[in-house]
């Protein structure tokens, strides 16, 4: 079912500005951050209802250690119960980094006379998914800087192109898109080309901020990039990601914006954000601003535990900015997708498998440099499951449809038995030995608690067709 626009739109309401910095910062500073509220709180986000942003506040506002490890608890709880054990995987795809734009924080601002730039030919971007795909990738998110070259024509094409390249079993089954904020006709068109979800981050939605951050370029229109997701839902676009730049401004008054950006969504158009994600300010060449807002490893787990109990549904997004400590850590309170195998510099997955990271050809510093078969291995490791599904998205299940299954908890029927199918996939074409040992063992374990014979059966026979030679399988 997709989303109806003539249905769910309010024209009045959803391209007009909806963050206002005092109502946030109102609701935090009047929050009682007692026992008794946060235990209330969490119990209400255990009962898969969504939190509201008086709710947030409570929690955003404990701070005894005692409370917090409950918070993390229920984090963990709320996981298991909405999505199990599986942890999709991707990798991100930089198409190009030619930028209008001057952003304070990034290596690609148009400002930068270091930064070395370049475009994908066609060549090359057949050249680097075919490299991906030989180590098992099936899910992609393409990224390109907000200039001109980058129209929606150009990333409809580079959509369709990458789409059309097979190796082996190898095949990119779900494209997202990282790009800039279009009229309604550009994601229209970027729309058609069969895209999966498309990310755009207000980076900090505090207005003052915004404006010290972004001094030149389209991106210095606050309201323009605000309202950019309208746009994408009034262009047929049901599936969207949202996301902040933590350490530009207080940690606390992002996580409220976020969630009312959640909420502005959910009401004019029936559907919330499938991800959300939460980078935080990492090294890059001509990086120009103070540190005041730095985010502890601490206060990043604690936000990720947050967001996980404040919006049960929705995806949690992990990058490779973090060390893989970190990343080992907060995947318990809540992530659902990770990154891995990154490289940042343009063409490296072809030209450059081995190459050491060069801030003139990359937009930051990642901190998680393994390969996409050590993460594998250590998830496995670690009880996990990792999936390469795209079943919702070629199933219809994205909008609306997506909201029905994953607000009650539902999406974890799917979840599990279409990870457990990528992983038998991964095992048979790509995986070591040692992971292909660790991962027969996972699926078994995992086959077994499904709790429905019947489904158990299913599951195996797909699996055995998957080792007699078929692929994308899926429920």
């Amino acid at each position: 079912m997709k989303f109806n626009p003539e249905t769910y739109h309010i024209p009045d309401e959803s391209m007009k500005p909806f963050i206002d910095d005092g109502e946030i910062w109102d609701f935090l500073d009047q929050a009682e951050p007692t026992a008794e509220n946060v235990r209330k709180v969490i119990e209400k986000s255990l009962s898969k209802q969504r939190l509201s942003l008086a709710d947030t506040a409570v929690l955003l506002r404990t701070e005894e250690p005692d409370l917090i490890e409950e918070i993390k608890q229920g984090a963990r709880m709320l996981k298991e119960k909405v999505y199990g054990k599986r942890i999709v995987l991707f990798a991100p795809l930089y198409v190009g980094n030619y930028c209008s734009n001057n952003c304070r924080y990034c290596g690609f601002k148009a400002s930068n006379k270091e930064a070395v730039r370049k475009t994908l030919t066609r060549e090359e971007l057949i050249a680097n998914v075919k490299a991906l795909e030989e180590h098992g990738q099936k899910r992609l998110i393409l990224v390109f800087g907000e200039h001109r070259t980058y129209s929606p024509e150009f990333i409809a094409e580079t959509v369709r192109e990458v789409y059309k390249v097979k190796k082996n079993h190898g095949e990119i089954r779900r494209v997202n898109i990282n790009a800039a904020p279009f009229d309604i006709e550009g994601f229209r068109t970027i729309g058609q080309a069969g895209i999966g979800t498309y990310q755009i981050f207000q980076e900090t939605y505090h207005h003052e901020t915004y404006a010290k951050c972004h001094t030149s370029g389209k991106k210095s229109d606050y309201d323009w990039r605000l309202t950019a997701l309208d746009r994408a839902m009034e262009a047929g676009i049901d599936d969207v990601g949202i996301g902040a730049l933590f350490g530009l401004y207080d940690w606390r008054f992002e996580v409220m914006a976020l969630l009312r950006h959640v909420n502005h969504l959910e009401a004019c158009y029936n559907v919330g954000p499938h991800t959300i994600s939460f980078p935080r300010i990492q090294d890059a060449l001509e990086y120009d601003l103070d540190d005041r807002y730095a985010v502890s490893d601490e206060e990043f787990t604690r936000l990720v535990a947050i967001l996980r109990l404040a919006v049960p549904y929705t995806g949690l997004i992990l990058t490779a900015r973090e060390p893989e400590q970190v990343r080992r850590e907060v995947l318990a309170f809540g992530c659902s997708q990770i990154d891995a195998g990154t490289k940042l510099e343009i063409g490296a997955y072809a030209e450059n498998p081995e190459v050491d990271q060069n801030l003139t050809k990359e937009q930051f510093k990642i901190n998680d440099d393994r390969t996409l078969n050590e993460v594998i291995d250590e998830l496995l490791e670690a009880d996990y499951i990792p999936s390469f599904c795209t079943a919702c998205y070629r199933k219809g299940r994205t909008g609306e449809h997506f909201m029905e299954f994953s607000v009650p908890g539902f999406i974890k029927r799917f979840c599990t038995p279409n990870a457990l199918l990528t992983l038998a996939e991964y095992i048979e074409d790509y995986a070591s030995e040692t992971t292909a040992e660790k991962g027969w063992r996972v699926i078994e374990r995992n086959i077994a608690e499904l709790g429905d014979p019947r489904y158990e059966q299913q599951v195996r026979q797909r699996i055995e067709r998957i080792r007699q030679g078929e692929r994308d399988l899926y429920f």
